[in-house]
């Protein structure tokens, strides 16, 4: 092995590898956080949608020239200041032009740069951009020593650490990074509403967030949609976190045949049209959501539209909240206000926002008018010594023609004293020093005045001079007041964001309610008729009445459900969707569940096993299901009986059981070796009858049993059962109603064992 050698002078570091580590790592997430991932407060513009904007400027790409490709701004800014792939600067380029993705565009675009179903911009060859008019507001004044410069990666050009941006451009365009550690997720605004709030803060520092709120409502996102919860928006506002849900608007439409229609006009921020489509006609599929009849995607250069057409007798508003709950046209956006602010990651409020905002851009406008007062300066300095030269015409031009050389017409005219008359005046309105009569010409002065062109000796250009000298007085008498006045200053601004509200304020797009979305999801499933199946094996499904037939005598029927073998239909209920459901077990056990909860199946499915749907145990079986008829006035008055194996017998008042739900609750004590064979509800004109394994039967008046208290009892004895005897059934029987089974024998005439006391 070759041995590495020592330098000379022993210059050697030793550091231990955990340390290494650590300090290389946070170089490195410092890197992402500050260069790549997350916005600069005051311009609101990551990295690279700087050097794009920056790139376009230098090359002339502006809102009033032609399209260029592409391609080549794309090559403009890796080649200069981007070293990363071309592909990602092209996506960060697209999305400066989707209307969809900004608030406020900031670049213009010819040809296909995606949509809002998800299809891929066209490549960068085929499209074209330039800067949009607003994004020339953001870049205004970048030349007048506004901001400071940074080498690029290959200290070859230099680039902009910030852009001279006139308006809050964070807030309208919002943003959205993750970076090593930390994301950032800020909702775009409406301009013109966050103009106002920074207005407002101008005219009063102390504003608090909620009476910003007064001004800026709540983000406003270019897909329109409703933002439900205002005291989750505040939340947001003031501690920079939060969570709100956004949803698509959903209106309904009368059609021509008295049918009535869904249509969506907006969908959440980020949402895929498409998949939203695709997922609402998955879940029409998988009868998850009931009653759509055909989903049309109607969308078009007006604005979003999807038809949902309904079927007959559906209720609107049932499937809207269907829609709301299993599908992205409701969906989440999260506030994380993470911004860059003085170099370093920050979490900031709305008030933050706007405040960092107000004091770059200060500090931008005192920059910009101290170089336009200095240009001023220069030139109404310069147009003085041309005043001059014309008062004392004759002698300069003497001296210029006795000099041999130019040097020597400078020397001259430098050294020498000038009469001042009329440029007295002149001299007084831009320079402070007093001339008393005579004037020295400086450098530049001298400079153009043997630049001078003849044509501006004429009385025209005599004019000219004095006239452009009195107006560089008053703006320099301007400038200086902004300079040194904070409220002129202010002004400035104000002004500034007038203007651009006026050319670029749009009305806004997503509303703003306060409701609470904490509805049953019960509100979400169509009330309609269906009957359950249930089946010896513990089986069942839920079935439509509507896809159930009345037939005439003698038809043969159709089939409702297709069993195992060795597997039978045991019980059938005819229920609603929104009725209870109890299942009692043979060990004594109740569950009530909601009809809607039970799976939908075909009529030539098996239905599902009962332990997918209650928490049953291996060993356990269901006796009886019942409906629950919470609804029914007449109620009240019903009784339910319980029979076991062991001839016990027990009535309780249904109200006993309104309290059940979906776990494990006891509905009858047992003896060991016994078990639930039937539960029956029954009122007190109706007869119980208990048959046995060996034949026997007993009848009985329901009203002559009591009603116990509670649910923990055993019950009394029902019949005296032989030693190998058991109860197989319990029967309701109405005394005054007939059989329709074989020659309608009564069934009073039965001639059946009454046990007559209890």
């Amino acid at each position: 092995m070759q041995k590495t050698e020592l330098p000379k002078d022993n210059n050697i570091k030793l550091i231990s590898m955990h340390d290494e580590m650590s300090s290389s790592y946070l170089s490195y997430a410092m890197s992402v956080i500050v260069s790549r991932a997350l916005p600069d407060i005051r311009d609101g513009l990551k990295p690279v949608h700087r050097r794009i904007l920056y790139a376009m400027y230098k090359g002339g790409y502006d809102w009033s020239k032609q399209f260029r490709k592409s391609a080549r701004i794309v090559g403009d800014v890796i080649g200069k200041y981007h070293p990363h792939g071309d592909q990602s600067v092209y996506d960060a380029l697209v999305r400066m032009v989707q209307d969809f993705s900004m608030s406020l565009p900031l670049v213009d675009g010819q040809g296909n740069f995606g949509s809002i179903d998800g299809d891929p911009a066209a490549a960068m060859r085929y499209t074209e951009t330039r800067l949009s008019k607003v994004a020339q507001f953001l870049i205004d004044d970048i030349e007048k020593n506004t901001i400071s410069f940074k080498s690029n990666y290959d200290e070859t050009e230099k680039e902009p650490s910030v852009l001279p941006a006139q308006y809050p451009n964070l807030l309208v365009n919002g943003a959205g990074g993750i970076a090593v550690g930390m994301a950032t997720s800020i909702p775009p605004h409406n301009l013109g509403e966050i103009i106002d709030g920074t207005l407002a803060l101008i005219d009063n520092k102390d504003i608090t967030v909620k009476q910003l709120m007064k001004h800026i409502p709540g983000p406003d996102f270019p897909t329109g949609g409703v933002i439900i919860g205002k005291d989750i928006i505040k939340q947001g506002y003031s501690k920079g976190r939060g969570s709100f849900k956004v949803r698509g608007q959903i209106s309904i439409e009368q059609m021509k045949n008295g049918r009535e229609r869904l249509v969506i006009t907006s969908i959440p921020y980020q949402v895929n049209k498409s998949v939203l489509n695709e997922r609402i006609a998955q879940l029409v599929r998988e009868k998850k959501i009931e009653g759509i009849k055909d989903i049309r995607d109607e969308s078009s250069r007006e604005g979003i539209r999807v038809a949902i057409d309904l079927r007959n007798g559906v209720e609107p508003e049932t499937v809207k909240r269907q829609l709301y709950k299993n599908t992205q046209i409701e969906s989440s956006f999260g506030f994380n206000t993470l911004a860059i602010v003085d170099g370093k990651p920050q979490t900031c409020n709305l008030k933050d926002f706007l405040t960092n905002f107000l004091s770059f851009r200060e500090d931008v406008v005192i920059k910009k008018t101290k170089f336009d007062l200095q240009k001023a300066e220069e030139r109404a300095h310069i147009l003085i010594g041309l005043s001059v030269s014309v008062e004392n015409l004759d002698k300069i031009i003497k001296i210029i023609r006795s000099s041999k050389t130019p040097d020597d017409a400078k020397k001259a005219i430098l050294s020498t004293k000038w009469k001042i008359n009329k440029s007295q005046k002149l001299i007084s309105l831009v320079e402070n020093k007093k001339s008393k009569g005579a004037y020295s010409l400086s450098e530049p002065q001298v400079v153009a005045i043997l630049e001078l062109r003849l044509q501006k000796l004429t009385a025209l250009g005599i004019n000219e001079i004095e006239v452009e000298i009195k107006k560089l007085a008053e703006l320099i008498t301007k400038y200086k007041k902004i300079i040194s006045s904070k409220k002129e200053l202010l002004k400035v601004i104000s002004d500034e964001l007038k203007n651009i509200k006026e050319k670029f304020s749009v009305k806004r797009r997503t509303d703003i309610i306060d409701a609470v979305l904490n509805y049953d999801i019960e509100e979400t499933i169509q009330k309609e008729a269906v009957f359950i199946t249930v089946t010896l094996q513990g089986y069942i499904k839920r079935g439509s009445l509507n896809n159930v037939k009345q037939q005439k005598r003698g038809g043969k029927g159709k089939t409702g459900i297709t069993t195992r073998q060795e597997d039978s239909v045991v019980q059938t209920l005819s229920v609603n969707t929104h009725t209870s459901v109890l299942f009692f077990s043979t060990e004594g056990l109740v569950y009530k569940i909601k009809a809607w909860k039970i799976p939908e199946g075909s009529s030539v499915s098996k239905g599902k096993s009962l332990f997918n749907i209650l928490p049953l145990k291996s060993h356990q079986s269901i006796s009886s299901i019942m409906p629950f008829p919470e609804d029914d006035p007449e109620s009240k008055d019903l009784m339910i009986i319980f029979a076991t194996s062991q001839g016990k017998v027990r009535k309780n008042s249904l109200e006993d059981f309104s309290s059940i739900n979906a776990s494990v609750n006891i509905a009858m004590k047992l003896d060991p070796n016994d078990r639930i064979v039937g539960v029956k509800i029954c009122r007190d004109d109706q007869d119980a009858m208990l048959s046995t394994k060996l034949g026997k039967c007993i009848r009985f008046e329901t009203k002559k049993l009591r009603v116990f208290k509670g649910r923990s009892s055993k019950g009394i004895r029902g019949i005296d059962l032989a030693k190998d005897d058991q109860i197989v059934s319990l029967s309701i029987i109405q005394n005054d109603k007939t059989s329709k089974n074989g020659k309608k024998s009564s069934a009073d005439k039965a001639e059946l064992k009454a046990k007559e006391k209890f």
